[in-house]
């Protein structure tokens, strides 16, 4: 963990640029530090996953709208000031890989950030100790 989950009207397929985005919002995701400089989450445990809807129903259906919704879920016990930098990260990146689409059609983008408690939580990876080394 982290998960970044993006969900976005299939309309933007097209022209959204979904790979770049993921990899933008990881690497942002990679920058986010604690109050001692300590880097918040683990390069082996960032994932963003981006999934288009193949149906969907936006406003009243009169346009062709769009629609992104970013979900990040996350470990507990990071403070206040560590989501807002998260939030404040990540929408800004967003926002600026959809600034050229945002000026040519009405799209909609929503981040919402999730914390714990997971009521079950199991994980098995090989990628953690790749990165890990001392």
């Amino acid at each position: 963990m982290p998960h970044l989950v993006v969900l976005y009207t299939g309309n933007l397929e097209a022209e959204a640029h979904m790979t770049a985005l993921c990899r933008t919002l990881a690497d942002t995701m990679l920058t986010v530090r604690d109050e001692a400089g300590k880097q918040v989450f683990p390069t082996g445990g960032t994932r963003v996953l981006a999934y288009p809807a193949a149906h969907f129903a936006v406003a009243d259906g009169k346009a062709d709208y769009a629609f992104v919704y970013l979900n990040l879920r996350m470990g507990r016990g990071r403070n206040a000031a560590t989501h807002k930098q998260a939030g404040d990260r990540l929408i800004a990146a967003t926002r600026e890989h959809f600034a050229p689409i945002f000026d040519k059609r009405p799209i909609g983008i929503t981040l919402q950030i999730d914390e714990g408690p997971e009521v079950f939580d199991a994980k098995h990876s090989n990628l953690h100790p790749l990165f890990n080394k001392p």
